[in-house]
């Protein structure tokens, strides 16, 4: 059972850090929660994604990219999607894009998928155009989009306590997982002095050091176009508020949710709220600068989602049926997940123009 295998490593080596034992239950081969062959999404997985609701999710993201590969002047084009997941994304996205003939000739699908489960799921439902990778630096440098959704709330996460100092949370055990506070490191500490954060004392939180090295390889990797990230989570100013003293780590375990991740190991998901001004601060520093952050409602309305249910329900033959679907679809993407999803885009090499899906953009952008 994972437990005996954290249990062991304890005893040889002492308590290990938050990080690593949120790693080891997400991602230790063929037990861990996505290494594990237990299906993840959907009715009998842990949760659902957008994707998962309606391939319209996955058409609106398509137009984006289609008027992305417009504005760098039509040339060839790679999609790069980090954790397909079911492969439900990228199958919707490519029939979308299948309609431009001159764009999908000469477009390249590469996923990076670093669960060799998934990666074969993705396979047994994906055909034409797509191409597995383990990581970004495998691919070389590409000019196109770079795309993830909901997967960097899944990296694993340091938790920190402010006390007299910067604490780490490190987990023991005896007779049951407890916590151990250690002073933090230097690489910790200096995450906050640069997003220019003070947390008060008895604050405890998330740091996703771990987000920062994906952009940062990803501003590297990438020669010239466009980052989309979809996740849940705040900029820094939203994210540490008073009434987020206790952090943001979640548990999904069967569609419930639970603020316990030292039970059912292996077999829930644990997150954590992604801070969109770490994003942005370490994006600018291997070369990627905003375009915007929207929440998905905004995102999904700027790009015409109701014209297209529109156009969806003009090819119907029962405009009962389509009108049940489109009140589906609308609650599902635009209520109960617009609002909780929000949309990072930034570019590279590009001057500033324009996106349909930044069109209601409000206010400044604001990552302090």
């Amino acid at each position: 059972m994972l437990s005996e295998i954290i249990i062991q490593q304890i005893r040889e080596k002492g308590p290990i850090s938050f990080r690593d034992f949120m790693e080891i239950c997400l991602y230790y081969p063929g037990l861990g929660y996505y290494t594990s062959p237990v299906e993840k999404i959907g009715k009998k997985g842990g949760y659902y994604t957008s994707s998962y609701v309606s391939p319209v999710f996955g058409a609106m993201i398509g137009k984006q990219i289609e008027q992305m590969w417009q504005l760098m002047d039509e040339k060839p084009f790679s999609i790069v999607e980090y954790g397909a997941g079911t492969g439900m994304l990228c199958h919707d996205i490519l029939v979308y894009l299948k309609n431009n003939r001159k764009l999908y000739e000469h477009l390249q699908y590469l996923i990076i998928e670093k669960s060799p489960v998934m990666r074969e799921w993705e396979k047994k439902h994906l055909g034409e155009k797509v191409g597995w990778y383990d990581s970004i630096e495998e691919i070389g440098e590409f000019s196109g989009c770079v795309l993830s959704n909901e997967l960097v709330d899944n990296f694993p996460v340091h938790q920190v306590l402010m006390e007299d100092r910067l604490m780490e949370v490190f987990v023991d055990y005896d007779n049951g997982f407890v916590e151990r506070m250690r002073p933090a490191g230097k690489e910790l500490t200096d995450y906050f002095g640069e997003l220019g954060v003070v947390l008060p004392t008895g604050f405890r939180t998330e740091i996703n050091l771990e987000a920062t090295e994906w952009i940062g390889k990803i501003g590297s990797s990438l020669r010239k176009g466009y980052v989309i990230t979809i996740d849940y989570g705040y900029p820094s100013a939203e994210l540490y508020r008073e009434y987020r003293r206790e952090g943001t780590l979640i548990c999904y375990h069967k569609h419930t949710i639970n603020e316990d991740p030292y039970s059912s190991l292996g077999e829930q998901d644990i997150t954590s709220h992604v801070n969109f001004s770490a994003l942005n601060l370490w994006g600018l520093k291997n070369g990627l600068d905003a375009c915007g952050l929207v929440d998905q409602a905004r995102f999904l309305m700027g790009l015409g989602m109701d014209e297209y249910l529109d156009s969806l329900r003009g090819a119907k033959h029962s405009k009962g049926d389509i009108s049940t679907e489109e009140e589906f679809i609308k609650k599902t993407l635009i209520i109960e997940m617009g609002g909780k999803f929000k949309v990072l885009i930034q570019k590279k090499s590009l001057p500033s123009h324009p996106l349909l899906g930044l069109k209601h953009l409000y206010g400044q952008l604001h990552f302090t």
